[in-house]
């Protein structure tokens, strides 16, 4: 199967990749050239459900693709250092007669180009550099250029986007233009295909759906007689095959309640829109979701993938009947999902570990914590915040700060009124 590749760039960087792309026939183009760099969003749009992955030609369409959290799947672009930059200075010493120190570049990081010109032998080190982060137009770029040669402090401008070059050019600005080269492509794309093989890989990876089902909190009364008992359970068991044939997967029952659904990870990853939703179990086969809890495990083996699976239960059960946690193969935990409030965390923090030993606390609770400090960007919380993130009792909350603070991991650092006549509530700062 063909890897569908969407390359966007300027018309120049497009043509360079574009003679590269005849090499790989298991690669399928979809190019699209771009003029202005507002365009890029609205030329990319149409085609998001297309392509498997993106290249991009450089780092601002790139990084204006990147902030529209449209885009789901990988994305790469070519980068411009290395022979690329080698091959416009040797351009500009030997053919112009300008020295690097008499040039002002744009992209690139320091530690980028000062690396690269101790590797090229270049002795004179540069003196005028705009570098970014995401995103920067074409006038920002030209206008920082134009005021430095107009200023005589440089003789030209050695560029990385296609439309700065073009506008210095129309100011009259001695420009030139950092290309891709052929082997920068070539990486890039050798880069592609052993991710798409990675990808290809994972979503083979076996994953287990392990669920609790009470489907006699329907039976009317409470009181329910052993056939009652018996039919609600062969009901459940029909609905769930039903369910089960959908994630392609097979079904097996492990006690009074619990069912195990053995599929692969790309079918889960789909049928939860890449694990944030749970799928309409009462819509599509009568399952109410308020009955189910579950737990999804990820590993290389069935075997690993149960043990995630059972240990995602049980995240789930600390949150009450109607949860769903995820379990990944690189010990991450996700959930629950369907919820506006999701967390994320990990169980193999060294950090973390260490944390643990020295308190009472466990290396889950404490991922827990890690992630929702990280998820509120800030390292203070009270009691009754930790509280409702992590879904505990507030008591349960205030120990787990006390605790922290007996260690010296966490000091209050002031107190919080929630209303006139409540009580006031410590404010911690927690240093993991």
């Amino acid at each position: 199967m063909k890897l569908r590749l969407g390359v966007m760039g300027a018309d120049d960087s497009l043509e360079i990749i574009q003679s590269v792309l005849p090499d790989f026939p298991e690669i399928e183009c979809l190019p699209i050239v771009y003029w202005k760099e507002e365009d890029i969003v609205d030329l990319l749009l149409p085609h998001v459900d297309e392509v498997d992955m993106w290249l991009f030609s450089g780092k601002v369409p790139y990084a204006l693709a990147k902030a529209t959290e449209r885009v789901q799947v990988p994305m790469a672009y070519v980068p411009h250092i290395g022979a690329s930059l080698y091959r416009t200075l040797l351009h500009l010493s030997h053919e112009i007669g300008i020295q690097v120190n008499e040039v002002s570049f744009d992209t690139f990081s320091s530690d980028e180009l000062e690396h690269f010109l101790q590797e090229a032998g270049i002795a004179d080190g540069y003196s005028w550099l705009r570098h970014y982060e995401g995103a920067i137009s074409a006038t920002e770029l030209a206008d920082y250029h134009e005021s430095l040669w107009r200023e005589k402090k440089t003789k030209a401008a050695v560029t990385c986007l296609r439309t700065a070059d073009l506008e210095l050019k129309k100011r009259g600005v001695p420009s030139y233009r950092v290309l891709p080269t052929r082997a920068g492509v070539l990486s890039v794309l050798h880069m592609l295909l052993r991710t798409n093989e990675m990808l290809h890989f994972k979503d083979s990876q076996i994953a287990v759906q392990m669920m609790e089902i009470d489907p006699f909190r329907e039976l009317a009364g409470g009181t329910f007689s052993t056939d009652e008992w018996q039919n609600a359970e062969i009901k459940t068991m029909e609905k769930l095959l039903r369910y089960t044939k959908y994630l392609q997967g097979s079904l097996k029952t492990a006690g009074p309640g619990r069912y195990v659904i053995f599929t692969t990870r790309g079918r889960l990853q789909e049928v939860t829109h890449d694990y944030k939703t749970i799928p309409d179990l009462e819509g599509m086969f009568g399952i109410r979701a308020d009955l189910v809890t579950c737990g999804i495990g990820i590993g290389k083996t069935a075997y690993e993938a149960e043990i995630h699976g059972g240990t995602a239960l049980l995240h789930a059960k600390e949150r009450g009947t109607g949860n769903w946690m995820v379990f990944f193969d690189d010990k991450s935990v996700v959930g629950p999902l369907g919820r506006d409030e999701q967390i994320a965390y990990r169980y193999s923090s060294q950090q973390l570990q260490e944390v643990s030993r020295q308190t009472s606390l466990s290396v889950a609770t404490l991922s827990k914590l890690d992630s929702i400090l990280k998820k509120r960007g800030t390292a203070m919380i009270n009691a009754h915040e930790l509280a409702q993130h992590m879904q505990i009792l507030p008591r349960s909350a205030r120990r787990i700060l006390i605790e922290l603070e007996s260690k010296g991991i966490a000091e209050v650092v002031g107190e919080e009124s929630p209303n006139p006549r409540g009580r006031p509530r410590k404010v911690y700062k927690i240093t993991l």
